[in-house]
């Protein structure tokens, strides 16, 4: 079998054991989700990119390069990941956001990729410029006993 067909119940269980696909993470509360009210007047661009370590052999990649969103609403993006070898890998991920200082205000609601953009962003003077944030996601091979450590879990 090839960790591709694998990769979907593998990450929802790394999710669940995290926490990170039954809720909002940093803090951040889904009834805070469902009291947000968008920026309209905020147009953000946000554009997706994606690599692997050298050693991981894995296709990766966004289903969408760009999409629009406003601070304050949900959206949802794709990935596409396949291990075109015969060999069972499993992957683990890690993903940073630019500029770095919009970063506080990107918020992941679930893995592979629900989010939203604080509506804080269009109060901050330091974001009054900012009109591109780019997530990039850098898949890695998960070595036997290896635990990665995520932030604010123990």
């Amino acid at each position: 079998m090839r960790a591709s067909y694998a990769a979907v119940p593998l990450y929802r269980l790394y999710c669940q054991t995290t926490g990170l696909g039954r809720s909002a993470v940093a803090g951040h509360a889904s009834d805070q989700i469902e009291n947000m009210v968008p920026v309209k007047d905020r147009i953000i661009k946000v554009t997706f990119n994606a690599g692997v370590h050298a050693s991981l052999q894995w296709n990766f990649r966004p289903q969408q390069t760009e999409i629009y969103v406003v601070p304050g609403e949900t959206a949802l993006a794709f990935y596409k990941a396949k291990n075109p070898t015969d060999k069972p890998v499993i992957g683990i991920s890690t993903y940073n956001v630019v500029p770095f200082e919009a970063g506080q205000y990107f918020n992941k609601i679930q893995c592979f990729l629900f989010f939203y953009i604080d509506p804080e962003f269009a109060e901050d003077p330091k974001m009054v410029n900012v009109d591109l944030i780019t997530l990039s996601y850098t898949f890695f091979e998960a070595k036997e006993g290896y635990k990665l450590p995520v932030p604010g879990y123990n």
